[in-house]
């Protein structure tokens, strides 16, 4: 009874936001932009306070890794200490290894922490942005966790990749990781993202996210026939759906169908791929932040790049720039 009531209040929360953030009223449904209101900034070091980001537990988990990024890094931006919120299960939790080391929401409100949430702000708004740290400073010298609103954006997510990798190469469930590669190979992945997108040709959120197989074929294609490398060249296609699909693939040598496999195993291999070709998926962009090996990746996606060698950007029509990947070959 009390997950419905939260699942009802958090949907009736979310669209009070939608509802009034881009009008004037906006800040005034926040108890955290009265107590500003009544108690201006002052000049005390916020030392106290915490800043954390709940991710969002009726979205995927590569989502849910954008909203923990976010309150990371906007915690960091800030000067604020962070604190951690769990992800929607323990699994994912454990797996991820990000909690690890960090404080836990949960402890610090049994310390006497006051929960406050804070209004959306577009990182770019200075305006915006300046509101925010007004908020958090009128709290100097309390004891308060700050939560961003959810969903709250932070587009340039590489800003916390060294972070995350250390993290999750060094998270206790490492030890239980199991692989299908071979260290003899040189293995790619490759992640077609169908499911979801297929589901409503129509709806524009959907395909803006879709890329056909043909882009994918023309990708894989350049990439095996420029890559140099002494190992034989394994494929691992994960998708959904069955071979049939994809006839496009059907003449490539040593392709493994990874149709089936679950969604932590899949975000396991991405990882450790010696090359990840990706999606417009938050679900393959999140795990090349985690690898370190080459990653080639749509050009055009709503989360940024770094500008390093080991990242490649491909156009919407499939090509990039072939002398990138023969220089890390």
């Amino acid at each position: 009874m009390i997950l419905l009531w939260n699942k009802i209040e958090r949907r009736l929360w979310g669209e009070l936001v939608r509802d009034t953030r881009q009008t004037r009223f906006y800040p005034f449904i926040y108890c955290s932009y009265w107590h500003y209101l009544f108690h201006k900034s002052n000049s005390i070091a916020n030392t106290t306070c915490y800043y954390s980001a709940r991710p969002n537990p009726g979205a995927g988990i590569g989502h849910q890794i954008a909203n923990w990024i976010a309150g990371y890094w906007f915690a960091r931006q800030i000067g604020l200490k962070f604190a951690h919120m769990p992800f929607s299960t323990k699994k994912w939790d454990d797996f991820l290894g990000f909690g690890y080391g960090e404080p836990q929401v949960t402890d610090l409100k049994k310390q006497g922490y006051k929960i406050r949430k804070l209004p959306l702000f577009n990182e770019k708004n200075d305006k915006e942005v300046r509101l925010n740290k007004l908020i958090i400073q009128s709290y100097a010298g309390e004891r308060v966790v700050f939560v961003a609103e959810q969903d709250q954006f932070y587009r340039d997510q590489f800003g916390v990749m060294a972070d995350i990798q250390k993290k999750f190469y060094n998270a206790p469930t490492r030890k239980n990781d199991r692989l299908i590669y071979s260290p003899d190979n040189f293995n790619i992945a490759i992640h077609v993202r169908r499911g979801d997108i297929m589901a409503d040709p129509t709806n524009p959120n959907l395909a803006m996210r879709y890329l056909s197989n043909d882009y994918f074929e023309k990708v894989l294609r350049q990439v095996i026939e420029n890559i140099q490398t002494d190992k034989p060249v394994h494929i691992y296609f994960f998708s959904q759906g069955k071979p049939e699909d994809y006839p496009e693939f059907a003449s490539y040598p040593n392709l493994h169908w990874c149709l089936d496999m679950d969604a932590q195993s899949s975000f396991l291999h991405f990882v450790y791929a010696d090359l990840l070709i990706t999606s417009k998926s938050s679900f393959s962009y999140k795990p090349a932040l985690l690898n370190k090996g080459i990653k080639v990746c749509p050009k055009n996606f709503w989360h940024g790049y770094p500008n390093s060698k080991d990242w490649i950007l491909v156009e919407n029509d499939g090509t990039f720039d072939l002398t990138q990947l023969q220089k890390l070959s």
